[in-house]
């Protein structure tokens, strides 16, 4: 008879989401195996063994964060009406930001970025080939330099309204605060897909 398993993928995912609220609100610097074994109510031997090191635990976070989240956006889907997507998925962005704010949080504001990552790699992630794919559609025959320089545009803009939500800096409740959102994406939004 094969041996129990000690270690499940369900422990390793409350590693990850625990880690992600201690780097969330206290900084990477905060996390130590121990401190996230113990809110996980298991022991600093199951983090080694699911996940090696602290190191690895902590890039296993942020790339948890960004597996979730190329999973939400491309839940979206493509429609007939390519404004329409791009709407739905600036939506999408801002609905996963909102619902996960830890994950968020460690994938864009890790105080420690990884020495292996290429900072313009960030173009060629999955989460940017939906957006860019998405303004393609949206620009036929637009030259490719345009199109890149929309999609970056549209993801800045997206990013910096949800990052003044999640600060508690935007005004008004859920409703005004989506409204608020939904306006500003789509004037500048527009603006910018013109150029």
């Amino acid at each position: 008879m094969a041996r129990p398993r000690l270690h499940d993928d369900a422990l390793r995912t409350r590693l990850l989401e625990v880690t992600s609220r201690i780097v969330s609100a206290d900084g990477e610097t905060a996390v130590t195996v121990r401190k996230v074994a113990a809110d996980a109510g298991t022991s600093a031997s199951a983090v080694y063994a699911l996940l090696g090191s602290r190191e690895a635990l902590v890039e296993a976070v942020s790339e948890e964060g960004f597996r979730r989240f190329a999973e939400h956006l491309a839940a979206v889907g493509q429609g007939e009406d390519p404004g329409a997507d791009l709407r739905d998925l600036g939506r999408a962005y801002r609905r996963f930001a909102l619902a996960d704010p830890h994950f968020y949080r460690v994938m864009f504001y890790r105080g420690v970025t990884p020495a292996d990552r290429d900072p313009a790699g960030a173009v060629d992630s999955p989460t940017f080939t939906v957006l860019h794919d998405a303004v393609a559609r949206a620009l036929p025959g637009a030259p490719a330099g345009h199109v890149l320089s929309a999609a970056v545009g549209l993801w800045g803009l997206v990013h910096g309204l949800v990052s003044l939500e999640l600060a508690g800096l935007l005004p008004g409740d859920e409703a005004a605060r989506t409204a608020a959102f939904d306006e500003a994406a789509g004037t500048v939004g527009s603006a910018l897909l013109r150029g």
